[in-house]
């Protein structure tokens, strides 16, 4: 069965544009002109993916992320001309798998769906041992190793590499990051920062050339998805 999304978009240029890439790639498309509409197919439909525009007319989309995170843990990535940090933050703390911003190259978006989906499989499975490139996670014996050979890191780092392995390729949020390892941490983000830097150093070939772990600037961090 081919994976079928669902595009929430009211500019028809941009759905007309994503229609053509998106069917063209070997995905099922259903699109929607408003949030109440999309809310109405996600709930009649099996889908697989939703791509969700914040600026729509009847519901801003971040409500309906709301709406649809207290049904379902369906990939969402949000398609949005707002290009603030802020904003990329609120949504990914709402539950959104990622956030492209408006104008976005084709190869772009594919890469994210591919990401998305590989992500929703990789929760049905549950694997306990993670493979992303020459890294490995293995869950049941907390070991992090690099071509078979094991990484020594703090019981922090690995709470912390954990969470991104378990969302690899998708942003995730400094607070994400923090309440997974300290709880509800509103303090200087400092402590993270100077942790990511450490796992860093210990599984990158050159740590100012990194292939795995990227720095989101005011958002999060990302562990590159390499399967």
């Amino acid at each position: 069965m081919k994976p079928n999304i669902l595009l929430i978009e009211d500019d028809s240029v941009i759905t007309d544009f994503m229609q053509v890439v998106i069917e063209k790639e070997g995905y099922q498309l259903a699109t929607t002109v408003d949030g109440m509409s999309g809310l109405n197919y996600f709930q009649g439909h099996e889908v697989d993916l939703i791509l969700l525009d914040l600026g729509l007319p009847d519901i801003d989309g971040s409500e309906l992320l709301k709406i649809i995170r207290k049904q379902s843990q369906v990939p969402v990535i949000i398609i949005s001309a707002r290009d603030n940090e802020q904003g990329k933050v609120d949504a990914l703390d709402l539950g959104a798998d990622d956030y492209v911003t408006k104008p976005f190259g084709t190869r772009e978006l594919l890469a994210r769906i591919r990401t998305a989906l590989r992500h929703k499989n990789f929760q049905a499975q549950a694997e306990p041992i993670i493979t992303n490139g020459a890294l490995k996670l293995d869950i049941p014996r907390h070991q992090l190793l690099k071509e078979e050979t094991e990484i020594h890191l703090t019981k922090n780092e690995y709470r912390i590499v954990k969470v991104l392995f378990e969302n690899l390729g998708k942003v995730v949020t400094y607070k994400t990051l923090m309440t997974a390892v300290w709880g509800p941490y509103t303090g200087d983000q400092q402590v993270l920062r100077v942790n990511l830097s450490n796992i860093r150093k210990k599984i990158e070939s050159n740590p100012l050339e990194p292939e795995y772990l990227f720095t989101e600037i005011g958002v999060g961090y990302r562990l590159k998805d390499w399967r």
